[in-house]
């Protein structure tokens, strides 16, 4: 416990400056784009030069990009993201409402890949160069290749077009008045065409790495004195070659967590889920940088939270790497 509280430690005092570079560096970025919310605002609503002035000044953007930047900087040490030019309500509040969404999207599809990969994995692998591990190897080859946007519309096309099994889109029926395990089965059947769509891609790099883990830990002198002992290959698999192969997995979980939260961005739009890859989506075509800035701020927070609990399952899975770690 005492190591696992040291890296915590340790990796939240990182974490602290790699928020303030994400919040400076994209809001540099931001101020380097063409337009702003005024322009967009006025190109698709229409106005006079004077409605431009007092616009420009009701949203601080008369202010220089310093100022701005110290002002957003301030309140975000009181933990305020501000206002949203798009909506005219607290960017928390919106962001709020979109981000439940977007977790049960990304854990679905990240439960589905991680599970599903990892187990077709070892089935592959139990048996390298056997035909199981040909098919399968050439199938997450090819599932790998797809693009996420295309498989979602094929999805869409087979399954909730042609044969009527899932909905089309959104996150849950409207206006149905539905509540308990009746609304929580109606959410489940929404997001099953999005979450395949999102994890069979993940599944494909899992199923391979997992294969090539457990090819290479086959080779390993503990495996083969195992072998030596008369121990049934079901259970060289599962006890040894499986578990050390899985290590490698667990890292790669935190890796992609921030691909996997990009890869949403898609699927929302896709599927019409209202997530924050949705709302990124609506926050962009708006110039709202203070809205798109909250959404990448939260997003960054997600994926270190992720990855914070990814380096302390590592620690707990392999002591070695955590009391390095710690002691470093």
């Amino acid at each position: 416990m005492t190591r696992a509280l040291l890296l915590l430690r340790r990796r939240l005092v990182g974490s602290v400056f790699v928020l303030l570079i994400v919040v400076i560096g994209t809001f540099l970025l931001l101020e380097a784009a063409p337009g702003d919310a005024v322009d967009a605002y006025i190109a698709s609503t229409g106005g006079d030069a004077g409605m431009i002035e007092l616009l420009r000044h009701r949203w601080g953007l008369d202010q220089s990009a310093l100022t701005r930047l110290a002002t957003y900087l301030w309140a975000l040490l009181h933990l305020d993201l501000g206002q949203s030019v798009t909506f005219s309500r607290p960017i928390r509040d919106v962001i709020l409402e979109r981000l439940p969404n977007t977790l049960l999207l990304m854990g679905s599809a990240t439960a589905l890949s991680f599970g599903l990969g990892s187990a077709l994995g070892i089935y592959a692998g139990a048996r390298p160069g056997g035909f199981r591990d040909r098919l399968l190897s050439i199938g997450s080859l090819a599932l790998y290749a797809v693009p996420g946007f295309w498989l979602g519309l094929v999805l869409i096309i087979v399954f909730a077009v042609d044969l009527r099994w899932f909905p089309i889109g959104g996150i849950e029926s409207i206006a149905s008045g539905k509540t308990g395990l009746d609304r929580a089965a109606d959410i489940a059947r929404h997001l099953v065409l999005p979450v395949s769509a999102l994890g069979f891609i993940y599944l494909a790099l899992y199923l391979r790495m997992m294969r090539a883990g457990m090819a290479e830990v086959w080779r390993q002198d503990f495996v083969l004195a195992a072998r030596a002992k008369g121990l049934s290959r079901r259970r060289i698999v599962l006890a040894h070659v499986a578990r050390n192969a899985l290590l490698p997995l667990v890292t790669m979980l935190g890796l992609q967590s921030a691909q996997m939260l990009g890869g949403s961005v898609v699927i929302e739009s896709v599927f019409s889920v209202p997530g924050l890859g949705r709302l990124a989506q609506e926050a962009v075509a708006a110039r709202d940088t203070p809205l798109l800035l909250g959404i990448i701020l939260v997003s960054a927070v997600l994926v270190i939270v992720i990855n914070l609990l990814v380096d302390i399952a590592y620690a707990f899975l392999d002591p070695r790497v955590g009391a390095s770690e710690a002691g470093a």
